[in-house]
């Protein structure tokens, strides 16, 4: 392929039709295909709510926050929260927003291509070059250079560096001018259970990557086994965070549980709301 092809706007419009086709869209925390929406009714949740913000304010480090419990217990609707109050705060307030909403993947096991990560790099990608233009250049580019990278069965890592670290890398000035960015990511005990290790472990690496901005990730998923055991890798301590109680050392390495959390109250506005429906 000629050189001006590869800068012509034709090219452009290729490229990103390419992408456009293995981005997985419904797995955006609001795409069509999560409805009905889970969302934390106002007044509920709110101290679970208030303690997630404060940990996403942090700019000491990148944390991975990861919040778990039992099924049925709110982990999607606190999800959806969070990436709603992100991706708010980012359109109104534009490029001096305190916090961003850089991306989300819902996994779902109901959906072939919600419950692998081969989509899970792509996709961030596409999120991102939608939200920041200025990086669609490194995006397209990358792809110009080694159109495998769209390809499901490509290297994770090869698709993290080059459509995930390096636009971050390129947005590293403006995102400091904010408080950290954010991206969310819910139900990962959906994904394939022999992805999940592979997965924490590419994650972790990216939020160590020298010359980025403050990111934290916050995901959800039950207590399996699995991901227990790949969060308490002990490269991982100092990323994992928890909400304060058990704070020690270094850094904050437990976990956010919402199993004993005191829901009376929500549970008689759920019910309030519930009768008015009727």
């Amino acid at each position: 392929m000629s050189q001006n092809s590869l800068d012509g706007p034709q090219s452009y419009e290729g490229t990103w039709e390419k992408l456009s086709q293995v981005t997985v869209k419904g797995a955006e925390y609001d795409s069509r295909e999560c409805q009905p929406h889970p969302k934390c009714l106002q007044g509920t949740r709110v101290t679970l709510l208030d303690q997630i913000h404060r940990l996403l304010d942090s700019r000491e480090q990148n944390q991975l926050i990861w919040l778990h419990g039992m099924v049925g217990i709110g982990k999607s609707a606190i999800a959806f929260s969070i990436a709603e109050r992100m991706r708010v705060l980012r359109v109104q307030e534009q490029v001096t927003s305190e916090k961003w909403l850089l991306g989300s993947f819902f996994f779902s096991c109901k959906h072939g291509k919600h419950c692998t990560m081969s989509y899970f790099f792509v996709t961030l990608a596409y999120q991102l070059a939608i939200n920041f233009l200025n990086i669609w250049e490194d995006v397209h580019k990358a792809i110009c250079d080694n159109p495998t990278l769209l390809d499901p069965d490509k290297s994770f890592r090869g698709q993290m560096e080059e459509l995930f670290l390096q636009p971050l890398r390129r947005l590293c000035y403006r995102l400091c001018q904010c408080l950290p960015s954010v991206f969310v990511v819910d139900v990962l005990d959906e994904c394939i259970v022999t992805e999940v290790a592979d997965l924490i472990s590419l994650l972790s690496q990216a939020l160590r990557e020298p010359g980025l901005p403050v990111i934290h990730i916050l995901f959800t998923s039950r207590l399996e086994e699995h991901i227990h055991k790949a969060i308490q890798n002990e490269d991982m301590h100092v990323l994992v965070c928890e909400i304060p109680v058990n704070t020690s050392g270094t850094g904050v390495a437990a976990t956010i549980s919402v199993d004993n959390a005191n829901v009376d109250n929500d549970i008689h506005i759920y019910l309030e709301h519930s009768f008015r429906q009727l």
